[in-house]
């Protein structure tokens, strides 16, 4: 079952638009056993991979428009940033591999940084699919011909690793997402 989500992931992404690829997925997927709600989790996961974009272009604009000595944050700023990102946890490893981010779109758009956390935060709420299975769909869908976001990719495959993950189902993952579709885009 991981590997026709797997594979739905990757059809269903913003990356592959593979309409008709992702109607075989999850047809797959829902005569494999799979539940109606298991298969929304995997969409709603994977809609979230529009959000590298997102990290790249807010940094640019942060480092173009952002003074470095710059005034602080004002105080609904530095309460989201304690609400959403605290002193460690997931949200340090992303900074770790996708740096300065947060607090560029904290700068930027609090609105933005709120509903990011909301919306991202969705499919890790459910529980419909393991998070090892999610986070091997996230490092599917980063790693794809058509994708290749580093950044997340290595914040991912680091959580499946610490999930347990073994070297066996990551090197299968990466070959599923090497046979990934190129982009159909939809007509």
């Amino acid at each position: 079952m991981t590997e026709t989500m797997i594979g739905l992931g990757i059809r269903a992404s913003a990356m592959s638009l593979d309409v008709d690829g992702t109607r075989e997925y999850i047809e797959r997927a829902l005569c494999g056993g799979a539940t109606s709600a298991q298969v929304q989790e995997v969409i709603t996961l994977v809609s979230g991979t529009g959000v590298h974009s997102f990290f790249e272009a807010t940094r640019i604009l942060d480092l173009l428009v952002t003074e470095p000595d710059g005034p602080p944050w004002d105080n609904e700023r530095q309460r989201l940033w304690d609400m959403y990102v605290g002193d460690g946890g997931y949200w340090t490893t992303m900074q770790d591999e996708i740096p300065g981010f947060l607090a560029a779109l904290n700068r930027m758009s609090p609105e933005a940084f709120e509903a990011f956390f909301l919306y991202c935060a969705v499919p890790w709420r459910l529980h419909n699919l393991t998070d090892l299975t999610k986070e091997l769909i996230s490092v599917a869908v980063d790693a794809t011909p058509s994708h290749r976001y580093l950044p997340g990719m290595r914040l991912h495959l680091r959580n499946a690793i610490k999930l347990g993950a073994g070297r066996s189902a990551l090197e299968h993952t990466l070959r599923i997402a090497a046979a990934g579709p190129t982009p159909k885009g939809v007509l």
